[in-house]
């Protein structure tokens, strides 16, 4: 569980063009979600993109952003993970103290 959320934590978006600061955000939700499918944790239900109109400042004129839903459930091995990483937590930890 530990990797799990270094990996989420240590997540580096290197470049900070005005082009990447419209990608990243997607990129950042897939990337999460991925991680949470290959470490077992979660499962893919249903994945949309759409395209929305939002308005950058009041007044202005709108500006068409992509987006994405990526709706995820409990993997059946979630619970068992979640034991696992506890009771690995809880041994550490008491390695540590004695």
């Amino acid at each position: 569980m530990e990797e799990l959320t270094e990996g989420v934590n240590n997540l580096n978006i290197m470049d900070s063009s005005p082009s990447n600061k419209k990608k990243n955000p997607i990129a950042t939700v897939v990337t999460i979600a991925e991680i949470l499918k290959n470490n077992g944790l979660a499962v893919e239900k249903k994945i949309t993109t759409s395209i929305v109109d939002m308005r950058e400042e009041s007044g202005g004129r709108p500006v068409q952003k992509a987006k994405i839903e990526i709706l995820q459930g409990k993997s059946e091995k979630f619970d068992e993970l979640m034991a696992a990483a506890a009771a690995e937590e809880v041994l550490e930890n008491d390695a540590c103290v004695t």
